[in-house]
């Protein structure tokens, strides 16, 4: 007897919306998987009273953007000025507030201070945090200026292909070590905002299908 089998492996919703419609039956199993970020579709799952042999699948295997793994790769950590400017520059599609190009000048202002020795930082009641350097001139000890940046800002990125975009809150962190500032961001609760990301997808493949979706995984 000929059968379906194979796994087939979709990367947005809409893509297992087609595949599904084509091949599905009345018995067919829908699983979805909240840690792997995974949706399963046992296309020739067993029915009441007669064992199939479920080797015809479907899986939704969600793909992270690159600026959603940038952004992860970095959290938490501290980089030198130069580093991080450099990546506030690439990732100007992503800020939202302040706006790109408030932050463009922020990132371009701590490239010109690379060569500053930072003595002190304080907060102002604006949120924004003020750094105190010192520039050695050839005329003299040197000339004191000051660095400002916003202690928090919101970045909006997909966390998946084909996804929306998705707001965090950010905040800045920083050390200043023997006079070199290293600068570095903690983004508030990633996970959970990749977890609502997949629910919308999950809501998504619900108003397509009528087989209920299952939380877990398939056998």
């Amino acid at each position: 007897m000929e059968r379906k089998t194979g796994t087939t492996t979709v990367r947005d919703s809409g893509s297992f919306l087609t595949y599904y419609g084509k091949h599905h039956d009345a018995n067919t199993e829908v699983y979805a998987d909240v840690e792997k970020l995974s949706v399963t579709a046992v296309l020739d799952a067993h029915t009441d009273n007669t064992p199939r042999f479920g080797g015809h699948r479907l899986v939704l295997a969600l793909r992270q953007t690159k600026a959603w793994g940038d952004w992860l790769r970095h959290d938490g950590k501290l980089l030198d000025q130069d580093t991080f400017a450099n990546f506030l520059e690439d990732q100007l599609p992503y800020l939202e507030t302040p706006d790109a190009a408030t932050m463009l000048e922020i990132a371009q202002s701590i490239k010109a201070t690379t060569k500053a020795e930072f003595q002190s930082s304080s907060r102002l009641t604006s949120g924004e945090r003020k750094f105190v350097f010192t520039e050695d001139t050839k005329a003299s000890a040197g000339s004191k200026g000051d660095l400002g940046i916003p202690e928090v800002f919101t970045i909006a990125i997909p966390p998946f292909e084909n996804a929306n975009a998705y707001r965090m809150t950010a905040r800045f962190k920083y050390r200043i070590d023997r006079g070199t500032l290293l600068l570095g961001y903690k983004l508030e609760q990633p996970e959970e905002r990749a977890r609502a990301a997949f629910t919308d997808v999950l809501k998504s493949i619900g108003e397509g299908i009528t087989t209920p979706i299952l939380n877990g995984t398939p056998a």
